[in-house]
């Protein structure tokens, strides 16, 4: 059993928003995940500013929130709040822009976006967007945790538990466990799927392996993992299958091929970025 701990580090993006970021563009490591953000604080000045109007293109975002707010604008005229315990869902295709700004000018913010790489078939087709509201994002209970299933399915301790999106590339399972003290669960990883623990709060193990604050472990093998932690912890749980398709990247664009990307550019420069097919 091979863990690997992937560090987050400090970063900013948006109009100068302060985030941890863990990122995979340069060997494609995260498959099917290319990115995930965490913003935690409670200074406006680290998150006020926000995400004004920006593209994408080739890519799905999730948006996940445990404490605050922000705002989805779009193209297409959509406008939509995620809040404390929400989740909200983008499928850039072709083309989409849009922005994310706070709900709020003070207190606290802490909220994750997990951006997960669309398959070649899939990166041109029309935009989609939705809000998932915490009455579909209960907490379950196990003897030592509680889990939100936000995206997919994942089996703890023997126990199934499912999400309201079931269609995120590389059949993707975007999970919130909050780990009791004396914790001790198992989780089990099938063949071929990438397997991420990223802790937001506490320490645990896995298999052993300890995974402190704002670090993430990774493991691509199949086997029945355990997870403890002795005094408690927080993690958000990512599982999917690797899509192993070749990627290029430039900022908000993800795509096949430097080609794809270049064209990327000159459509947003040129207004057409957004045309439907």
């Amino acid at each position: 059993m091979t863990i690997q701990i992937i560090p987050s580090h400090p970063s900013a993006d948006g109009a100068g928003v302060k985030i941890q970021r863990v990122h995979g563009f340069r060997d494609n490591g995260l498959d099917p995940f290319l990115m995930l953000d965490e913003i935690y604080s409670d200074n406006p000045d680290d998150y006020g500013s926000g995400f004004p109007a920006h593209p994408h293109r080739g890519i799905e975002t999730l948006t996940y929130i445990r404490h605050g707010g922000f705002e989805h604008q779009d193209h297409m005229g959509n406008k939509g709040g995620v809040q404390s315990g929400e989740a909200q869902w983008m499928s850039a295709g072709r083309g989409i822009i849009h922005s994310e700004m706070p709900l709020q000018k003070d207190g606290l913010m802490h909220g994750f976006q997990l951006w997960l790489n669309l398959p070649a078939s899939q990166k041109m087709k029309q935009p989609d967007w939705k809000d998932v509201g915490r009455e579909q994002l209960p907490w379950q209970p196990l003897e030592h945790a509680e889990v939100k299933v936000i995206g997919g399915g994942i089996s703890l301790d023997g126990q199934s538990f499912n999400g309201p999106l079931q269609q995120l590339p590389g059949s993707a399972t975007v999970a919130d466990l909050c780990l009791k003290a004396d914790a001790d669960i198992s989780i089990a990883n099938s063949a071929g799927r990438t397997l991420l623990l990223y802790v937001y709060e506490g320490e645990l193990t896995l298999n052993g392996t300890t995974v402190t604050t704002r670090q993430m472990a990774k493991t691509t093998e199949p086997e029945v993992l355990q997870i403890t932690s002795a005094n408690g912890a927080g993690a958000l749980l990512l599982s999917g299958e690797p899509l192993k398709e070749p990627v290029a990247h430039y900022g908000p664009f993800v795509m096949n091929t430097q080609a794809e990307i270049d064209q990327a550019i000159r459509d947003y420069q040129q207004g057409t970025l957004t045309d439907s097919q």
